[in-house]
């Protein structure tokens, strides 16, 4: 196991790596919209917050040498299922063809008090 550790991407906000790589495969821990060179967190509206959580997870698959393209899952959880549609807007524009499997999950509440927070699995070539 290997830890992956991106400097343009929020530091842990607790006991857990942003991700780890285990025989191929990338663990992306679930990611806010901290941004972490003014470490604000940008909650302005839900196309913002969705966009900044985006590029922290690419600054990580970035920082293991891969990108969108190699993503196999995402995992969302929104506080309020009436954002699904603006969400998907920007979370689409990152994924140009063939997006991964994924899945949608409304919860009570998220680090931060934030809106949404997304995690993923991706593939490193060897």
């Amino acid at each position: 196991m290997k830890i992956i550790y991106a400097e343009n991407a929020p530091e842990p906000i607790g006991p857990y790596s942003q991700a780890t790589l285990v025989n191929g495969l990338l663990f992306i821990s679930g990611q806010v919209a901290i941004n972490r060179q003014t470490g604000e967190f940008e909650t302005s509206d839900i196309q913002s917050e969705t966009d900044r959580v985006m590029k922290n997870l690419e600054a990580i698959l970035n920082a293991a040498g891969v990108n969108f393209s190699h993503v196999v899952k995402c995992t969302l959880f929104i506080r309020d299922m009436n954002d699904f549609v603006k969400i998907n807007e920007v979370y689409g524009s990152y994924f140009a063809s063939h997006p991964p499997a994924r899945e949608t999950v409304e919860v009570s509440g998220l680090p931060k008090n934030g809106n949404i927070e997304i995690s993923c699995i991706a593939y490193v070539p060897k």
